[in-house]
């Protein structure tokens, strides 16, 4: 197994945005009775999540969410260096969003730009790639935008994943500092698992089609979508999660030589509360400690680790706090870091 260190580089300033409207899953209620909802919606205790609107795509939120962390960090933006977006919601087949984003945030033409495709892993992931590239001094400043609008890939007739997903962006400011220390990542995948959760149409595998369009009942339960929706088979997921994600960071505990106790937040990825309430408990980990988003903004993917620092950590990094940061979903991959944040600056969540 590898494990990846870094020296000297780490987070200094995190912005997130999400959209303005609220979806109360308790009253998402037009295509199943109201039982069946609340019984699904108190399981997996996802009571709001935020949903964007046709016209909003990722890249809307993490433009919004990297000007309110320019603006309220006086960033130079000459100084942005390496620019990363992170989704599996882009704008188009092709370009890049990263290099539209280049464009509509008014970086140089000397910024290098490129997107990586992951989901929920994806944060932990892309921190690595972009941790390892500022590792050469001739980069400053790293903007890393990670956002998503699952909302928009999900089928409202499927009740395994209709009560799920929520949409939102981040942007993510990195720069060398001997403060950071040491930071240390385990990063996995499992392609064998790719069934588990996938989106079988749209691709260049099965084109879009009228037959990937169509609608279609898909279980005895009479769920229903078509083939260019989403499906997650959850059963076999939190099986998956049982048996890798607590043995992984139990290897990357015993590797960096880190004590569970000795760091000051876990940061879950944010699945549903079933799954972290698990792995607290299995992991014997203080939940004081476990800071928590699921309640009212539900699965938002890749975004969901860094939404839940944003949202629930503002002030807490005057002082150096260690934190362990956990994640995995569609590949199958799962991720595992431990970083440190010294004086990262949060800003307010903006509503798009």
């Amino acid at each position: 197994m590898a494990f990846l260190e870094y020296y000297g580089v780490g987070i200094s300033a995190l912005s997130a945005a999400v959209p303005r409207t609220v979806i109360n899953n308790y009253e998402y209620t037009q295509y199943f009775p109201k039982e069946q909802v609340k019984e699904v919606v108190d399981k997996v205790g996802i009571y709001e999540r935020r949903f964007a609107d046709e016209n909003t795509c990722s890249s809307d939120l993490c433009f919004v969410a990297a000007e309110k962390l320019i603006a309220d960090n006086n960033i130079n933006r000459e100084e942005i260096d390496l620019l990363v977006f992170l989704s599996q919601t882009p704008d188009y087949r092709m370009p890049a969003t990263s290099i539209l984003l280049q464009d509509r945030l008014g970086l140089s033409h000397s910024t290098i730009a490129f997107d990586i495709t992951l989901g929920c892993s994806g944060f932990i992931y892309g921190l690595s790639v972009i941790y390892a590239l500022m590792q050469q001094k001739g980069l400053r400043k790293a903007l890393f935008l990670d956002g998503e609008t699952r909302s928009k890939v999900y089928s409202p007739k499927d009740r395994r994943s209709a009560f799920l997903f929520g949409d939102g962006g981040v942007a993510a400011l990195i720069e060398r500092d001997e403060k950071f220390g040491k930071s240390c990542f385990s990063l996995n995948s499992d392609g064998s698992r790719g069934n588990l959760i996938m989106i079988k149409g749209g691709g260049y595998r099965n084109p879009s089609s009228i037959e990937t369009l169509k609608e279609k009942v898909v279980d005895e339960y009479g769920n229903i979508r078509n083939d260019e929706q989403g499906y997650m088979q959850g059963a076999d997921v939190f099986n998956f999660v049982i048996r890798e994600i607590p043995k992984d960071i139990k290897r990357i505990f015993e590797y960096s030589g880190t004590e569970a106790a000795s760091l000051d937040y876990y940061i879950f990825h944010q699945a549903n509360n079933f799954i972290n309430s698990y792995l607290a408990k299995k992991l014997k980990l203080d939940i004081s400690k476990i800071p928590s988003t699921i309640s009212k903004y539900g699965n938002t993917s890749s975004v969901s680790v860094p939404l839940t620092i944003v949202s629930e950590l503002q002030g807490k990094f005057d002082t150096p706090k260690k934190l362990l940061l956990s994640a995995f979903g569609v590949g199958m991959t799962w991720a595992t870091g431990i970083v440190t944040l010294d004086g990262c600056k949060i800003s307010e969540i903006v509503e798009v």
